[in-house]
């Protein structure tokens, strides 16, 4: 039986920021007037890299309300696409292939879905620690609708993701730079199982 890293205050806490992250996202889509809706593509497609204990564990949250027979279907699908991926990258391609938490265009675990899929979509910007600026234009949808992000409102993703960096830290304690950095895609965390923070 999975037993969570995570205590109710830090549910609450990750909870909330995805909240504000949220919020943040769908004031900006509504200032564009951009939405997924209607849109021939599903970015649940794209591959995408993911850092932190803590969404990781998140995620295995939202996993153990699914039903034993569900989640072991998704494991299979898992590993499927770690097999599919691996092809791909030895072949010099990106991988494009659907994350095994989609069914029927839909994801299984929205409610527990991770930071980058919550910020997908619209323009958004990054102040890194050293001061400079990171933009990102948005989907190609997002692209295709509004042309270049110049001028656009976007995300500031500066300070959710500052918030998102002090949770892991509080959540992995003093032997945080002990623990191997997390470069992971929601396959191999499902394939490796919850974390052990």
């Amino acid at each position: 039986m999975y037993s969570s890293p995570l205590d109710q205050n830090f549910i609450e806490k990750i909870t909330a920021l995805y909240d504000r992250m949220a919020e943040a996202y769908a004031r900006v889509a509504r200032r564009l007037d951009f939405s997924c809706s209607g849109c021939p593509d599903n970015c649940c497609d794209s591959y995408f890299m993911h850092h932190t204990y803590l969404e990781w564990a998140y995620l295995w949250e939202g996993l153990r309300l699914l039903p034993q027979a569900t989640v072991e279907g998704i494991e299979k699908r898992s590993a499927e696409y770690l097999a599919e991926v691996e092809v791909s990258l030895a072949e010099g391609r990106r991988p494009v292939l659907m994350c095994p938490l989609n069914e029927s265009g839909l994801c299984r675990l929205y409610a527990h879905r991770l930071m980058i899929c919550r910020m997908h979509g619209v323009p958004s910007s990054l102040t890194l620690p050293d001061g400079r600026r990171l933009s990102f234009p948005g989907c190609f949808r997002c692209q295709e609708i509004l042309g270049k992000p110049e001028g656009l409102p976007t995300v500031d993703r500066t300070a959710l993701y500052r918030e998102l960096a002090a949770l892991e830290a509080e959540l992995l304690g003093p032997r945080k730079n002990l623990r191997p950095k997390v470069k992971m895609t929601i396959a191999q965390m499902i394939v490796q199982g919850p974390p052990q923070v």
